[in-house]
């Protein structure tokens, strides 16, 4: 489910400014089934993702969601809104670990207008946090407004 905040007084990314939010986009609850496919999917077969018994002797209550997973979310965050052809740089920082059943939430605020390369961009600070805004990657994003 993708919703929006106060962006939809803007009819383009040209008219954005520092101060806008971005598109939201809420992701269903971690389950077991989505370690399984992502693990799959990206070639990460770690231990802590997907053997629970593993990740109880290791001191964890249960296994937990892979960073780049949510770094996964924060990337869909931008592109659905601007698309791919738009990003110009993507960076991320964690912050926390995403749990079983947290249910991530991205968002994003435009922070800066600039130029660069004769190139009209928007720097987008972003947040994937879960359901009770307990922060788990913070990054940031360039994109070409035209």
């Amino acid at each position: 489910m993708t919703t929006t905040t106060n962006l939809a007084h803007h009819a383009t990314l040209a008219e954005l400014q520092p101060g806008d939010d971005i598109p939201e986009l809420r992701v269903s609850p971690i389950s077991r089934r989505t370690l399984a496919i992502y693990a799959g999917a990206s070639g990460d077969h770690h231990p802590l993702h997907i053997d629970s018994d593993y990740a109880r002797e290791a001191g964890l209550g249960d296994v937990f969601a892979h960073g780049m997973l949510s770094a996964a979310y924060l990337g869909r965050l931008v592109t659905n809104w601007a698309g791919q052809d738009r990003l110009r740089s993507l960076k991320m920082r964690f912050t926390g670990i995403t749990h079983l059943r947290d249910a991530p939430h991205c968002t994003g605020r435009v922070s800066e207008r600039f130029e660069e390369n004769g190139e009209a961009r928007l720097r987008v600070e972003m947040v994937c946090a879960n359901q009770n805004g307990e922060q788990k990657i913070v990054g940031e994003a360039i994109v070409a407004i035209a």
